[in-house]
């Protein structure tokens, strides 16, 4: 069994996001929800979202933004089967553009 983590890209601006009716985003937690319970033994941490970003380099800290929103880590046989949890979720039909990145997590070496 591996270890995936899933970054989830925006692609809506303040304006798009201003567009959604109560009703959209009503809808769309519960299909967010739905996905969850339908996956819950795969879901190992349910995420969050992702704010106040810092970059730290050798050089200082600075602020930054990304498209980065929220993030799910979640335990499957394969990769392709990792990606296959992530590919009926919600999020890829709230925005144009949104997208799912699926990312392997093995185990540190020893």
């Amino acid at each position: 069994m591996g270890r995936f983590l899933a970054l989830f890209n925006g692609a809506a601006d303040e304006a798009d996001k201003a567009e959604l009716t109560e009703q959209q985003q009503t809808e769309f937690l519960h299909a967010w929800a739905a996905w969850a319970q339908a996956n819950e033994k795969a879901i190992v941490d349910p995420g969050a979202p992702l704010n106040a970003k810092k970059l730290v380099t050798a050089q200082g800290v600075e602020d930054f933004t990304d498209a980065l929103i929220a993030y799910t880590v979640v335990e499957a046989d394969s990769h392709d089967e990792a990606v296959r949890i992530f590919a009926g979720h919600p999020h890829l039909g709230l925005m144009a553009g949104n997208s799912i990145a699926v990312l392997e997590c093995p185990p540190a070496p020893a």
